[in-house]
């Protein structure tokens, strides 16, 4: 089969760029080439699930922009498709007296970040939230969740087939090999000389 535009891998990264791609560019052809049975069989389908508030990372860095921004998005399609997720929260608890400075410090950066819903709490509040728990202060972030992000990505797959996308499972990578390039031209002008190779 030849198809304009291949993406190895039907984990959650590969199928998000897919899905996103066919968006962008619905005149090409798209696959997806995925070794497993089915996609998301590895890291996707084996994760925490957690859904990450942006507190930890630089303030102005890409990953703490891209993490915020990503967390109202993944909530918002979440929402759209009707997969569960629990928007739980999380505590960062200080449990010695040298910790608060560094959980303060920690609170100023997630500001910093736009992290929505952020407090510091005391030793009270964190046994009203989490009786099992001891600390003399913590960082509340109510927008941290938990999702099974393999039923988001299964999501991406539907997306990326039904705007008439093709995954292919069972589909090992063996080799790429660059052609020599073509005369014909994909509708958007562009040349794609590249031959994929697999078991099949």
């Amino acid at each position: 089969s030849s198809f304009d535009v291949a993406v190895v891998g039907a984990g959650i990264v590969g199928l998000a760029a897919a899905r996103e791609l066919i968006q962008r560019h619905p005149s090409l052809a798209f696959a997806v080439l995925e070794k497993e049975q089915e996609p998301a069989h590895h890291q996707t389908g084996h994760n925490s699930g957690v859904i990450h508030s942006g507190i930890y990372y630089t303030p102005g860095s890409l990953k703490a922009k891209l993490c915020v921004q990503g967390a109202a998005l993944c909530y918002k399609y979440c929402d759209q498709k009707g997969i569960p997720y629990k928007r739980c929260g999380k505590l960062i608890v200080a449990v010695e007296h040298d910790e608060i400075p560094r959980l303060k410090a920690l609170y100023e950066r997630g500001l910093q970040n736009n992290v929505p819903g952020l407090k510091l709490i005391g030793a009270k509040e964190i046994q009203e939230k989490e009786p099992f728990c001891r600390g003399l202060m913590a960082l509340d972030s109510p927008y941290t969740g938990i999702v099974d992000f393999k039923q988001v990505a299964q999501s991406y797959a539907r997306d990326f087939q039904e705007a008439g996308g093709t995954i292919l499972t069972d589909f090992e990578v063996t080799t790429m090999e660059m052609a020599k390039e073509s005369s014909a031209e994909s509708e958007d002008g562009l040349k794609y000389p590249v031959i994929v190779r697999s078991k099949k």
